[in-house]
């Protein structure tokens, strides 16, 4: 039931922000996905932390502006505990639902050229209710059918106040490295 209703709030999320970002880009081509790719690894000497979630909701406009937005349940974990942990005690899955990134690419770019663009995206950054602005550096890659966006960053626990016990600080790193990979489709209108 918590799933269904955050599925339910993240896609009327989805559709707000994209009509308060894209309300003055009405002439902007619009590439969406539902089914991004975000992860993250967390490297210690005690043990090892990763999480994939494939249901990230993506915009981007061909004026480079762009919205992530992630349901934190949605992150499945190779360990049922750790996944628990994450949700309960770390992100806080119930009071924090959703992980976010709303910002703007840099540098150009042209979405009906195929090829790849080296870029970097500022805007604001939203884990465990804590927003940072960011910059964070990516690649474009354009085909005929779709906009791939990848990127490769880190984010420090501390930044989100994302609390570690004491007893646990050895099995769990400050810093984790977040992965993005996202297909985009062009929006039919």
């Amino acid at each position: 039931m918590v799933t269904f209703k955050l599925n339910v709030l993240a896609k009327q999320t989805l559709i707000v922000l994209a009509l308060l970002l894209f309300s003055n880009s009405t002439k902007a081509q619009l590439y969406i996905t539902q089914s991004g790719i975000v992860s993250f690894f967390s490297a210690t000497a005690m043990e090892n932390i990763d999480a994939t979630n494939k249901q990230v909701k993506t915009i981007l406009n061909s004026k480079g502006e762009l919205v992530f937005l992630i349901a934190n349940t949605e992150f499945i974990f190779p360990n049922k505990l750790m996944q628990e942990h994450f949700n309960e005690k770390y992100i806080e899955s119930e009071k924090y639902p959703q992980s976010s990134f709303k910002g703007k690419i840099n540098e150009s770019f042209d979405l009906t050229k195929p090829g790849e663009y080296n870029v970097t995206a500022t805007g604001k950054l939203n884990i465990h209710g804590v927003e940072q602005e960011r910059t964070i550096n990516g690649k474009i890659v354009v085909t005929d059918k779709d906009v791939q966006l990848v990127a490769i960053f880190i984010v420090k626990l501390t930044d989100h106040h994302i609390k570690i016990p004491k007893l646990i600080m050895a099995k769990i790193a400050e810093a984790v490295e977040v992965k993005v990979n996202c297909t985009l489709l062009p929006k039919s209108k």
